[in-house]
């Protein structure tokens, strides 16, 4: 009788600083590391994707000085990137979603390494590559695409890899398949996503980048747009700066000029009302957000979940909770676990729970596109 051998998958999330990485065997994570990537080192490469030679390098590095053989491996796994919409899951990465990821179809993006360096690893060692859950993820129904301008509807980018393995716990939690529940999840990290899931898909969410929703550790979220567009032709800024500020030094950066929540904190703690006021504000953004979701559910929520870095901030994470017990019970799952959660998806796959999903060809965008369907 033949020795069972676990399934040992490679999982890789590059940042934009740095790469993390992560072996797991059945479970079990054998290594995880997390490699800086100084200014310096990155400074040769004039786009993103020119990066990923030097960053898989890195990573079979790292693998040969923690004793990790590459050929034991039976799956990589990395994460989604900036593609074209899709429904979410695992995909096996092939020729269509490189040209893509290369190209920056949805833009220049250190997520889009991800399926790129997976995908060389993987196709030396004649092993299947996959990405799970791109922040592209679109499942929404077509009401929650009507934004009140026809020429700007709206769009589906947000958390989806966290928010769905958060969404999947509570619903293994509470007994329900994720496919029947209803959920209502709130990711609070340097953006803040809150999507409403609904029979294991995500049908209204607030787009994360720069478009609307409760304003986060350093982005606007929504703000009033006819003074936006003011701010926009006055001749004061260029369109960079105006970029800046609804994405990077807008929210927590614009009011307190840092985008630490454990900061934020201790200033709360030695008095300082304005940091107080500001981390409330956010909190009630975020229950006003929860509670416009609920009613997409018509009031029949099975849970509220809270994740993400900023749910480590018990203060926080009970300004929240304070607002919307009353819709329904909430769970708390600090952190993305990102790595975990990568593994997860390709196990999934490979354990013949779920198929391994396609990522339309050519043929069928253009079939889609003459019926004027999403993808």
């Amino acid at each position: 009788m033949s020795q069972y051998q676990p399934n040992r998958i490679l999982v890789i999330n590059p940042g934009s600083t740095s790469t993390k990485f992560g072996v797991f065997d059945d479970g079990k994570c054998i290594l995880e590391k997390t490699i800086r990537h100084s200014t310096v080192e990155l400074a040769s490469f004039k786009h993103i994707i020119e990066q990923f030679a030097f960053r898989k390098q890195v990573i079979l590095q790292q693998l040969d000085i923690e004793g990790i053989n590459v050929s034991k491996l039976s799956a990589v796994c990395g994460r989604g990137g900036l593609l074209r919409p899709i429904e979410g899951g695992t995909y096996e990465v092939n020729e269509t979603m490189l040209t893509d990821l290369r190209n920056g179809y949805n833009g220049d993006h250190a997520s889009n390494l991800g399926g790129i360096i997976a995908h060389e690893i993987a196709n030396g060692l004649n092993i299947q590559a996959f990405i799970v859950d791109p922040v592209v993820v679109d499942e929404l129904q077509d009401i929650a695409r009507v934004s009140g301008v026809p020429e700007l509807p709206r769009k589906s980018i947000f958390h989806a890899l966290n928010q769905k393995a958060a969404a999947r716990k509570a619903a293994e939690e509470m007994n329900i398949p994720y496919a029947e529940a209803n959920l209502i999840v709130a990711h609070m990290g340097g953006g803040i996503t809150v999507g409403v899931h609904h029979n294991g898909r995500v049908i209204d969410v607030n787009n994360g980048l720069h478009g609307d929703g409760p304003f986060s550790p350093e982005r606007a979220g929504t703000v009033p747009a006819g003074d936006l567009v003011s701010m926009c032709f006055s001749g004061q800024y260029y369109l960079d700066e105006i970029m800046k500020k609804i994405v990077g030094q807008g929210g927590l950066v614009a009011y307190l000029h840092t985008n630490d929540a454990k900061e934020v904190e201790e200033r709360i703690e030695n008095g300082d009302d304005e940091a107080s006021f500001i981390y409330d504000a956010m909190a009630y953004q975020i229950a006003k957000e929860i509670g416009a979701a609920s009613t997409v559910l018509n009031g029949n929520v099975d849970a509220i979940v809270l994740t993400g870095g900023l749910a480590y901030g018990k203060m926080f994470t009970d300004m929240i909770v304070d607002r919307v017990n009353w819709i329904a019970d909430t769970l708390i799952y600090p952190g993305e676990n990102e790595l975990q959660t990568l593994y997860e998806g390709a196990q999934r796959v490979l354990q013949g729970k779920e198929t391994a999903k396609v990522y339309p060809s050519n043929q069928d965008r253009e079939e889609h596109s003459l019926h004027g369907e999403r993808l």
